[in-house]
């Protein structure tokens, strides 16, 4: 999942156009996401965040009786130099775009090794 509008990204650590978060200096991170689904057809959707291609976190939006819902996580991870750390999705429509901050994704640093 890509998310363009890129409101802060000190050290420029987080590239738009993957929608990947790549670690500049090894420590301990903190990343939350918030997605959210456009449904109305009854269909699921996972969103599920990864570091360097594993899961290390997911989160499910349901589409029972209404049209929209979150799936949302928080996380907190070792990385070293070059992990990579990004939000995939499976099934469902994201609610959302450039004018609607519906769906975010963030992250920092906590210490550094």
């Amino acid at each position: 999942l890509r998310f363009d509008d890129v409101v802060t990204n000190v050290g420029n650590a987080y590239e738009a156009a993957s929608g990947k978060f790549t670690c500049p200096m090894p420590g301990v991170y903190f990343f939350a996401y918030h997605v959210l689904m456009r449904g109305g057809d009854g269909t699921s959707m996972w969103a599920d965040l990864m570091k360097n291609g594993q899961v290390r976190a997911s989160a499910i939006a349901q589409d029972a009786d209404q049209n929209y819902d979150y799936a949302s996580n928080s996380v907190i991870l070792h990385l070293d130099v070059g992990d990579e750390v990004f939000i995939k999705l499976d099934g469902g429509k994201v609610h959302g775009g450039n004018t609607n901050k519906y769906s975010t994704f963030s992250g920092f640093i906590i210490y550094p090794d």
